[in-house]
């Protein structure tokens, strides 16, 4: 389904560098809150089960970490430098880490990302102005990482709207954050591996919504039908 307010395009210079690269995008209505102990419950149970069945050295072989590493190193990216989310979040869980509690759509999101690899746009999407166009991040760009403060987003990709940068593998921008009044989320899973699993994974992210974020008006795009 394509009837949605914010259109996305894929600049030709990420399909030089990745050929099958493809996007599942959700836009929905939500209900954000500050902490949700049942996904909380859900979040434990997962990283108890991953630490058992992960070393550090099989976080970057899961399909989705890899291709993404592949698309930084062909951009000229150290992925060790400038690791994918993903990627950060899975050593976060295997080092015995706690990961961080931010809000109810944040936590999910991670979850999301942790269970299926992929590095997960999400905003909040009245921050957004216009549309967005996926390319690959200039010198001096600025860009404030979440938390990070300002991210060199020289050769990684980055989705931009009309005010510039907001999302890339590595960090999302403070601009369009997702806080605890967040009402309208758009949510982005990018899959530099190709299209195998991506419906899959858009669906659990529906899945999840529904459950912990009470989601309506729901639209779900995905590029990888197009293929």
């Amino acid at each position: 389904m394509e009837a949605t307010a914010i259109r996305i395009t894929i600049d030709e210079e990420i399909y030089a560098v990745c050929p099958v690269f493809c996007y599942a995008a959700l836009e929905a209505k939500v209900k954000n809150t500050p902490f949700n102990p049942e996904l909380w419950n859900e979040i434990e149970a997962f990283s108890a089960s991953f630490r058992e069945t992960y070393r550090i050295e099989d976080i970057k072989k899961r399909i989705p970490i890899h291709a993404t590493r592949q698309a930084y190193k062909a951009l000229g990216k150290d992925p060790n430098r400038y690791r994918p989310s993903a990627e950060a979040l899975c050593r976060r869980i295997v080092k015995g880490m706690d990961l961080y509690r931010i809000n109810t759509l944040v936590d999910l999101i991670n979850l999301l990302s942790l269970k299926t690899a992929y590095s997960i746009g999400g905003f909040d999407a009245d921050k957004i102005r216009g549309n967005l166009t996926l390319g690959v991040g200039k010198a001096g760009e600025r860009f404030e990482g979440i938390g990070r403060g300002l991210l060199n987003i020289e050769g990684l990709p980055v989705y931009r709207d009309e005010q510039g940068g907001i999302g890339t593998p590595t960090s999302d921008e403070e601009r369009t954050k997702i806080d605890n009044n967040t009402s309208h989320l758009l949510m982005i899973l990018n899959a530099y591996s190709g299209k195998k699993g991506l419906p899959e994974a858009i669906d659990y992210g529906v899945e999840l919504l529904k459950k912990y974020a009470r989601a309506e008006e729901i639209t779900v795009w995905n590029s990888s039908l197009n293929l």
